[in-house]
């Protein structure tokens, strides 16, 4: 490659565009051709450039002049771009164009998409703690039963995953029914347990205080609960 080619070719300015842009812009609508404007006005602010006219920008492409115009003029109408008055250094009052609209329109578009995807993974993990439910009471939940689960993830703010280990700790403790979950659910946040770890930490220490009190029980006293005995302490 000839050597001046080569450093012109190092030496060139890149456009400052995110690449979130190209991954979502038909998102927010934007045609090809009007992607392609802004990388021009980009490019053109990025080279000192602050106010490119039609005229600049449709000699880096294969279209008119006017057509170039009206597509400036649609982007500035549905606020991809705005024209904003600066005073520079000299107390001289200039325009010059600024593409903040459309990166507010991203941001607004990203966070849209990650609230979508977070309201269905929760409705997956809703899914399957409901079913998770049914198959360990090896039946349908009654409409209470429904309600009470609906309650604890709405009302209570408890997560799924929380749900999950409280239901577990019913199944260990031979204790398979709502209210005892409830009381595990209302104990967890009673001593700002709120992780699964958290919990297992939590009785794990009590199971460990409680062995020798339990050695100490007569032999006719009964362990209806060996799992989370402390629920039953308050």
């Amino acid at each position: 490659m000839n050597e001046k080619i080569l450093q012109k070719w190092t030496t060139q300015r890149f456009v400052t565009i995110p690449a979130l842009l190209l991954k979502h812009y038909k998102e927010l609508y934007l045609k090809e051709e009007e992607l392609v404007i802004i990388l021009h006005i980009q490019s053109f602010i990025d080279e000192g450039e602050p106010f490119p006219t039609a005229d600049l920008v449709s000699e880096r492409m294969n279209i008119s002049s006017s057509m170039c115009s009206n597509i400036i003029g649609r982007l500035l109408k549905n606020q991809f771009l705005s024209i904003e008055k600066r005073w520079d250094e000299n107390g001289i009052l200039y325009e010059m164009l600024t593409l903040e609209p459309l990166w507010l329109k991203l941001i607004n578009a990203l966070n849209k998409e990650e609230h979508i995807q977070s309201e269905q993974t929760k409705q997956q993990e809703e899914g399957q703690l409901f079913k998770r439910f049914e198959e360990e009471f090896s039946r349908p939940l009654s409409p209470i039963e429904v309600e009470t689960l609906s309650m604890w993830i709405d009302q209570d703010q408890h997560t799924p995953k929380m749900i999950l280990a409280a239901l577990r700790e019913a199944v260990v403790s031979g204790k398979l029914n709502f209210r005892y979950i409830d009381r595990i659910l209302f104990e967890w946040k009673r001593n700002g347990i709120k992780t699964v770890e958290q919990a297992k930490e939590h009785g794990e220490k009590f199971r460990k205080y409680q062995q020798p009190v339990k050695q100490e029980q007569t032999r006719t006293q009964v362990d209806s609960a060996p799992g989370f005995q402390w629920l039953e302490q308050s």
